[in-house]
């Protein structure tokens, strides 16, 4: 097969699977990432996510990660539902987490994309990944075209929004590559300014991680500081501030994927409910879930400091 016909075969393959779109890039170093991702770290950024730090030299470099490597492939999975919690005074899920974890997910889909690959062009050495190994996902799926990284520092398309999963295929054989995306956020600030924690730059396009909400209800392991009292607007995991309020989300549409739709006690729970949860129940109701990775202890630390707050 010609790389034309290689690369008309996974986006076409990809496509059955339910990826809604497929992008391609050169596997190279990334000079001007590896630039940002410094300061970014330099500056304390990450906050105490110190694995950010390691494989630096992996993060920037795939053909480090995948010896041999010659193309990164990009991919979108959409994971958009307009059903919202029942309970309008419940503590909140991102919307992500409603269903199975999308690591499973997604990665399963990627494990029969390469074995139809292999079966259809030949042998072919690689990896893929979803959110599990250190790759600049957002940056390789611009390269790759997807999109444009957006003030709120997650990948934007015009087509879908924000409200998509991104997973990647590094690969030891070419495709036709994709042009860089261009910027679309113009001089909108409505992510920045509908932060009610301010971890976004007011110019944009940086993120204290330290202070967004998704950190300190999933990846903070010791107690939320008492200095985001009355700044968590209820969210007990993750945060879609900055994706309600940005225009382009205006285009998502209901994804087709059955695994990521919530249960109706899920959606059901109301806020005594939440504030009543026990482990086994959180067992229960969050089987296969994303949700688990903050372990039964971290979701009711962060509904008792949701509830202080309104006490």
């Amino acid at each position: 097969m010609t790389t034309q016909a290689n690369t008309r075969f996974v986006r076409q393959e990809a496509e059955k699977l339910g990826f809604f779109q497929v992008g391609f890039s050169k596997a190279e170093f990334m000079s001007e990432e590896a630039k940002r991702l410094e300061a970014w770290l330099n500056q304390g950024r990450q906050a105490k996510m110190s694995y950010l730090e390691n494989h630096f030299d992996k993060r920037v470099d795939p053909t480090k990660l995948v010896p041999g490597s010659k193309s990164v492939i990009s991919f979108l999975y959409n994971y958009y539902t307009p059903l919202k919690q029942e309970d309008d005074h419940a503590p909140k899920l991102a919307m992500y987490a409603y269903g199975r974890d999308y690591h499973k997910v997604v990665k399963k889909k990627l494990k029969i994309l390469f074995q139809k690959m292999t079966a259809e062009i030949g042998a072919i050495n690689g990896r893929y990944f979803v959110d599990s190994a250190p790759v600049l996902e957002r940056d390789w799926a611009k390269r790759s075209g997807l999109g444009w990284i957006g003030k709120n520092t997650l990948l934007l398309n015009k087509a879908k929004g924000s409200y998509f999963f991104l997973a990647e295929m590094i690969v030891d054989i070419p495709f036709e590559y994709d042009s860089v995306s261009s910027d679309h956020c113009g001089t909108c600030t409505k992510c920045i300014d509908a932060c009610p924690t301010d971890a976004i730059d007011e110019n944009g396009y940086l993120l204290d991680a330290g202070k967004c909400i998704s950190y300190l209800t999933i990846e903070l392991k010791e107690k939320i500081p008492t200095e985001f009292e009355d700044k968590m607007e209820g969210w007990m995991f993750g945060c879609d501030i900055c994706q309600d309020v940005c225009p382009w989300n205006r285009f998502s549409t209901p994804h087709e994927e059955v695994q990521f739709n919530p249960s109706e006690k899920l959606m059901g729970m109301s806020a005594e409910d939440w504030n009543d949860l026990n482990e086994e129940s959180f067992d229960l109701l969050f089987e296969g879930s994303a949700v688990k990775r903050t372990k039964f202890e971290g979701l009711k630390r962060n509904i008792q400091f949701l509830r202080n707050n309104k006490a």
